[in-house]
């Protein structure tokens, strides 16, 4: 029997961002995915903090902090007074041993796996990347077209921002 997972696999993803060549999780989706306010989290975080060095949890930037704000939109940052924290994948492991509520233990499994997974995904689109440059350097230019059209591919799609407001509704 597949056991049905506390949070979707697809809210863990999104919330992994990178930051710093690191991938990273806010404090404040992992105090959502826990089922915990963020202060609850940073206060036992605070409590333990020699758990904590800086390759598994930092504080952001404000330039960092800047940079997400105008990425996500400014609505769901509420009143946030404090740089946030991000946790690397040992800081969110280390997490299980600081919130130790059953939930928690198993949001940080399907945390992990959510890692394991994105590194898989990383490590196998560097191998396409490197199988296609030699390849381009097996054969000539008559390939060139072909070869270009794979790379847009295999590129990242270029994110669109919809038009926020009233449209006047006419098509």
């Amino acid at each position: 029997m597949v056991k049905k997972a506390l949070v979707p696999v697809e809210k863990i993803e999104k919330a992994i961002l990178f930051v710093r060549d690191q991938k990273v999780i806010l404090d404040r989706d992992l105090a959502y995915l826990y089922g915990v306010q963020t202060r609850e989290l940073n206060k036992a975080v605070g409590r333990n903090l020699q758990r904590f060095p800086d390759d598994f949890m930092f504080q952001l930037t404000k330039e960092e902090f800047k940079n997400l704000k105008s990425h996500f939109g400014t609505s769901s940052w509420g009143g946030t007074r404090k740089l946030p924290r991000v946790f690397t994948e040992q800081g969110v492991a280390m997490l299980s041993s600081v919130l130790r509520s059953n939930r928690a233990v198993q949001v940080n499994i399907e945390i992990m796996r959510a890692f394991v997974r994105l590194r898989q995904i990383l490590s196998a689109h560097k191998d396409l990347a490197r199988k296609l440059r030699e390849l381009e350097n097996k054969y000539d230019a008559r390939f060139k077209v072909v070869f270009d059209a794979i790379r847009q591919l295999m590129a990242p799609p270029i994110p669109t921002r919809r038009k926020i407001g009233f449209d006047g509704g006419v098509k």
